[in-house]
């Protein structure tokens, strides 16, 4: 695949993930715009998430059914028109209406990530999984300072305008410069497919590199989740647009890990996915000195992220190659763990630092990587029989050659 069509996919997943979270910095006037009380203003961003978890079970194993291409144009384009109603809202049922439909369809980012899985060779596959991906991270963290920035200017409801007019682009641009998959023999029905979600569930690599990213997204939702309070509390009391400007610092360091998925394609997934949940524990410890030091925070900021994306990309490296019949299916169903864990972290930090400070935020986030160093340690050689009969393609007989060198 081409540079510069792995660059649309990674802007068209970073597009679509920012829509889930592009409410989180705009909350308040958000909220008081629709006429929510400040309790219920949390069910914006839920909205978006519930409607993302049902997407991952429901639309995301329509690509290994039907043409990827096409279903990326049309997810994008039914997540355009949920930004728009939820632009164009004047009651709250008609927002959350709107922030359902668009999260139900960003699961266009998996679309994304399993077509460049299934049209790239198997000695480009990790490369190409590393740079789409690096779309999400910066989706993610780049929301944080975009959305701020907007709604300053123009309101809050403009976020979701900007965002409306790109999704219709990227849904044009994707039809008009992507190539359509060749795929051998005849795909399964989308019962099927669905249906075959649940087997996976029976292998033990799939399990253990879910079990990973539930930890490590526990862990990373640890520090986005709270990294606000200690900020804005003394000594510090940042304002949120300084607050957010932090999220530079996290994109770097998810941007410098773009080597990851070479590093897959080179054999070197399993060994690497030790070595940055080693470093991701290590970024704790400089994530903990917060209260006395920032630049400690943002070396740790910046050490997480590398360590959160190498792992990513390599868990779905390994999947991917493990199950090639059926790309969108695991893509989907592993995202389910990153999508507990991410929870899991924002839930638990808010809990143990009222309770003990930044120091147990720190202690617990560091636990969660611990934990998931110790399944990598469990797994580190797999048995032969880890995947499932009818995948013995040469790619999945790679994978197990390197899980058993790593």
């Amino acid at each position: 695949m081409d540079a510069w069509r792995r660059l649309l996919l990674a802007v068209v997943c970073g597009v679509a993930v920012a829509g889930v979270y592009a409410a989180q910095p705009i909350l308040e006037p958000m909220g008081h715009d629709l006429g929510l009380s400040p309790g219920l203003a949390g069910w914006i961003v839920a909205t978006g998430q519930f409607g993302y978890l049902a997407g991952l079970v429901l639309l995301v194993p329509l690509g290994d059914v039907v043409d990827r291409r096409r279903l990326i144009a049309v997810h994008l384009t039914v997540t355009a028109a949920g930004m728009l109603l939820t632009a164009s809202a004047s009651a709250a049922w008609v927002a959350f209406a709107g922030l359902a439909t668009a999260g139900l369809f960003a699961v266009v980012v998996q679309t994304a990530v399993a077509y460049a899985a299934s049209v790239s060779p198997p000695a480009e596959r990790g490369r190409s999984i590393g740079v789409v991906t690096s779309g999400v991270v910066v989706g993610i963290l780049g929301a944080r300072v975009a959305t701020g920035m907007l709604a300053e200017v123009w309101g809050w409801r403009s976020v979701y305008a900007v965002l409306a007019v790109l999704s219709l682009g990227l849904a044009a641009l994707a039809l008009a410069v992507l190539p359509s998959e060749q795929r051998p023999g005849r795909p399964a029905g989308y019962g099927r497919a669905v249906a075959s979600v649940g087997g996976l569930f029976g292998q033990r690599l799939f399990l253990t590199r879910g079990l990973v990213a539930f930890f490590l997204f526990a862990s990373f939702g640890t520090l986005w989740s709270g990294l606000s309070l200690p900020l804005g509390a003394a000594p510090w009391r940042l304002s949120e647009g300084r607050i957010g400007l932090f999220g530079i610092a996290g994109l770097a360091g998810a941007l410098g890990a773009a080597r990851a998925g070479r590093w897959a394609d080179k054999g070197r997934a399993v060994p690497v996915s030790g070595f940055a949940l080693t470093l991701l524990i290590v970024s704790w410890a400089a994530i903990a000195r917060l209260p006395s030091s920032l630049w400690l925070l943002v070396v740790g900021i910046v050490l997480l992220d590398f360590a959160v994306q190498v792992v990513h990309v390599s868990n779905q490296h390994l999947l991917t190659t493990a199950n090639p019949d059926r790309i969108s299916g695991v893509v989907g169903s592993y995202m389910v763990f990153y999508s507990l864990g991410s929870a899991l972290g924002a839930a638990a930090t808010t809990a143990v630092f009222s309770a003990r400070g930044w120091a147990g935020s720190s202690l617990l986030g560091a636990g969660f990587a611990a934990c998931a160093l110790a399944v990598w340690a469990i797994d580190r050689r797999p048995p032969v029989d880890s995947t499932p009969p009818g995948t013995e393609a040469a790619g999945a007989r790679r994978m197990r050659q390197e899980a058993r060198r790593g």
